[in-house]
């Protein structure tokens, strides 16, 4: 059975996979709905990630080199994208890159406003870039780093089988929510009050259904009364 392979015309944004995980809602409302707001924490990560997203930007440190927003695509997931950072290595096992002797090892560093979630939408975006650079170069990459600026540490985290398949399943899901124009029902929870959109998803209201049996018993009852 051969792999699915999306068209240029199909291909959705690599950073949304992070929305997607978080609330399915959130996703839609930006991709679906062309809806955006900023609040403080996104502007925060807009201001981390401008200091880092130059591409004319390259430099080397001894047996490191370092590209800043790289470009990526995945015609599989069906995702595309800017990786911050790629971090180079010097490593026999590694690939040849221009303007540079010998062989590297690459890895994504990405950069993140706040501190490690408890939750895997920082994981699924970052293994994402990974599945982008192993289609796009033919590479196996096993870890890869997130540099959180409210702590003003890197953390590696291990590129596992669960987790690449935890991404596929979101792409697939996004892939199918985005061609049907659905936006999923609201999930209020703990971190509606962190969003941006929480104004526009409205959570506590859209989340409330009522049957039409019901509405047209109820009205039915106060038509009732007042004829009595």
């Amino acid at each position: 059975m051969s792999e699915k392979r999306y068209t240029d015309d199909e291909l959705l944004s690599l950073s949304g996979i992070q929305h997607f995980c978080f609330c399915k809602r959130q996703w839609a409302l930006i991709h679906v709905e062309q809806q955006w707001q900023d609040n403080l924490r996104t502007q925060e990560g807009h201001f981390v990630h401008e200091r880092v997203d130059d591409p004319f930007f390259n430099e080397s440190r001894g047996d490191t080199v370092i590209s800043r927003a790289f470009p990526l695509v995945s015609y599989s997931l069906g995702l595309t994208g800017i990786a911050d950072v790629i971090e180079y290595t010097r490593s026999d096992t590694g690939i040849g890159i221009p303007d540079h002797e010998g062989r590297w090892l690459m890895k994504p560093v990405e950069y993140k406003r706040g501190k490690p979630k408890i939750d895997e939408r920082d994981e699924v975006q970052l293994c994402a870039q990974v599945m982008c650079l192993e289609e796009m170069f033919g590479v196996r990459i096993d870890d890869a780093d997130f540099y959180y600026n409210e702590i003003h540490r890197r953390q590696s985290i291990p590129i596992t089988d669960d987790l690449r398949n935890l991404v596929r399943s979101l792409a697939d899901e996004m892939h199918t929510v985005f061609r049907k124009g659905i936006t999923p029902e609201a999930a209020s929870g703990m971190n509606c009050a962190l969003c941006s959109l929480v104004d526009v998803c409205m959570p506590k209201l859209t989340k409330k259904r009522v049957s039409v049996d019901h509405y047209l018993h109820k009205h039915i009852m106060a038509a009732t009364e007042r004829d009595c």
